[in-house]
């Protein structure tokens, strides 16, 4: 692969060309983690709205109608849907795993089997995460396995 950088002439608008043979899931997801890496996510905890950066959310869960999002030490409430997260993060690191959580893959310190087919995600921040059976064959592709 070969890439190629311009400076812009004055006036001139950004642009970003990607020439490739074919469309394929690689080629997608470059193009999802560029979109996702310029796009902040606004968070609300005790009335304050945060923008947090995707990267550093571990992962997103629907709890009674409500949207949070869990970092390193905090959590914080958003207005987004579930749906439209995971809408918006497909073909990127995060991943359905349940009905109620997106997972952030690059945030899974180890995973394990569990009951019934399940895997149990270790985090970085020592949150333990549960993937339905129906999810982990997402997991492990998502992880190389």
């Amino acid at each position: 692969m070969k890439i190629i950088i311009e400076e812009c002439k004055p006036g001139e608008e950004e642009q970003i060309i990607i020439r490739c043979k074919e469309m394929d899931e690689h080629v997608l997801k470059v193009i999802s983690e560029f979109k996702v890496g310029q796009r902040k996510l606004p968070g609300m905890n005790n009335g304050v709205i945060t923008m947090i950066e995707p990267a550093n959310v571990y992962y997103f869960e629907g709890v009674d109608n409500k949207v949070f999002l869990y970092c390193k030490q905090n959590v914080y409430e958003t207005k987004l849907k579930l749906y439209e997260l995971e809408e918006e993060f497909k073909n990127t690191n995060f991943f359905r795993a349940s009905k109620s959580v997106i997972l952030n893959v690059t945030k899974i310190k180890s995973v394990s089997p569990a009951y019934n087919g399940r895997f149990e995600a270790l985090l970085f921040n020592g949150e333990r995460v549960v993937i339905s059976r129906q999810y982990v064959p997402e997991l492990k592709k998502k992880l190389g396995l």
